[in-house]
């Protein structure tokens, strides 16, 4: 059985198999961000370190992006404070990094409603070059160049604060 490959765009010279892929290092750590605003309304991710901007990234959204995540499968990308939980190497966009929704705040809202919260909630690739429509299922979404150094300046354990 041939190995999966995966094309980032049509004018790729080259396949790289999933399994071949190297992620990028980790910037060096006076470098790295120490906190993530996102903007919804703006459709903006900010990187800060010691409260100063130090990156600037255009995003995409859910497929239905006013208002929190309410449940599993509403599409609609999380609001409040959260922290970078995870990354995911291998993920099939590109390169992901995990965001702790649902916290246990937003596990009681859904119990109260009889609904799952959902989960799952990334930061990640495969936005291809100059797409502008919202087409994730909740998830927070860039360009595969993007989220390479977002991967590389943005450590696990770090606050995310996503704002309507």
């Amino acid at each position: 059985m041939k190995p999966l490959r995966l094309c980032w765009f049509a004018a790729a010279l080259a396949c790289t198999p999933v399994w071949a892929r190297t992620p990028p290092a980790m910037a060096p750590a006076a470098a790295r961000a120490d906190r993530i605003l996102v903007d919804k309304s703006e459709r903006r991710m900010q990187l800060l370190r010691n409260n100063k901007v130090i990156r600037t990234y255009p995003i995409l959204l859910g497929d239905a992006p006013s208002g929190p995540k309410r449940q599993q499968g509403d599409e609609r990308t999380p609001e409040g404070d959260y922290r970078i939980s995870g990354r995911n190497p291998n993920s099939r966009f590109h390169l992901s990094l995990r965001v702790s929704y649902p916290d246990e705040a937003d596990r009681k809202r859904a119990r109260l409603r009889g609904v799952d919260p959902g989960g799952d909630i990334m930061i990640h690739g495969g936005t291809p070059p100059g797409y502008r429509r919202d087409w994730t299922d909740g998830c927070i979404a860039l360009s595969n160049e993007q989220i390479e150094e977002v991967w590389s300046l943005v450590p696990n354990g770090i606050p995310i604060r996503i704002d309507p």
